[in-house]
């Protein structure tokens, strides 16, 4: 038995040391309170960005040491249950894509509440019986209209920071309501020797844009107002010197091509001008 354990283990070392050395980013991932339907779904969606492995720590930390990767420390952030992700994919946009594909998971009795858990107003499709009981239990004003029971208004059934109770846990799962999202949480990745943890790559997509479109503004407003030519500037920059030579030379009543419709209108309007006062007179 010990020597087919250590068999499969030199086996296991070889083939996961063969997988990290074809992919240039290697990250771990903590399956710790993982569900493994919601394990499997997340590894369907990886499919084609990046390979799932999942073996014991001692392989693992043993494969990663003999890889190329040896030098990156990675292996030091093995702990617990954890798979291996090997991917092309840079690390920012791997976080990115497991913290977007999260799956629904139950509230389960005994856990703090991270956030108020609320069962809205609707038919449960339930018929009389127990299941009132259940419902009542839960704190919930469940009542009997026709041959089901409805939740007439919104109710919250645990509010944040308080323990969920096994009545309010079961009775949340019995109609199909998954408070809590989960995923694999990324503990750290590796690329080109560089090792980046789960604090830097949790990245604000969004607020990253914004300040983005923010540091844009601010610079093109700079170079605009010093008077400095770019590509974004510069038909600015024109058009604003033109208007204001424009506005010089009909001061100066000097004639050309783009001054002599208006010096000619402005000609005209105090022709007239003269003319009513010389009738008025």
């Amino acid at each position: 038995m010990t020597r087919h354990t250590k068999k499969w283990r030199q086996t296991e070392v070889v083939a996961v040391q063969k997988l990290v050395e074809q992919y240039p980013v290697i990250a771990i991932a903590s399956l710790e309170g993982f569900p493994a339907n919601l394990f499997q779904q997340i590894r369907k969606k990886l499919h084609g960005k990046a390979v799932v492995r999942v073996s014991k720590v001692r392989v693992l930390e043993r494969a990663l040491k003999q890889s190329k990767h040896n030098d990156s420390k990675l292996a030091e952030k093995l702990d617990g249950s954890v798979a291996l992700i090997c991917s092309k994919t840079n690390p920012f946009e791997l976080y990115s894509f497991l913290k977007k594909n999260k799956g629904k998971a139950p509230a389960k009795a005994g856990m703090i509440a991270p956030f108020d858990f609320i069962v809205p107003a609707h038919d449960t499709g339930l018929p009389p019986g127990p299941a009132l009981t259940d419902l009542k239990a839960a704190g919930l004003s469940a009542r009997i209209q026709g041959a089901t029971i409805i939740i007439p208004e919104d109710t919250v059934v645990a509010k944040k920071g308080s323990i969920v109770t096994k009545a309010v846990a079961n009775t949340m799962t019995k109609l199909n309501i998954y408070p809590l999202k989960v995923g694999l949480n990324l503990v750290a990745a590796v690329e080109d020797g560089q090792l980046y943890p789960a604090s830097v790559l949790d990245i604000d997509e969004e607020l990253v844009f914004e300040n983005f479109v923010k540091a844009h503004r601010q610079s093109f407003n700079l170079a605009f107002n010093a008077r400095y030519l770019t590509k974004e500037t510069a038909p600015l920059l024109f058009q604003k010197a033109f208007r204001e030579a424009k506005a010089v030379a009909l001061k100066a009543g000097v004639l050309n091509e783009n001054t002599i419709k208006d010096l000619i209108a402005k000609a005209s309007r105090e022709a007239l001008v003269l003319q009513d006062r010389a009738h008025s007179a």
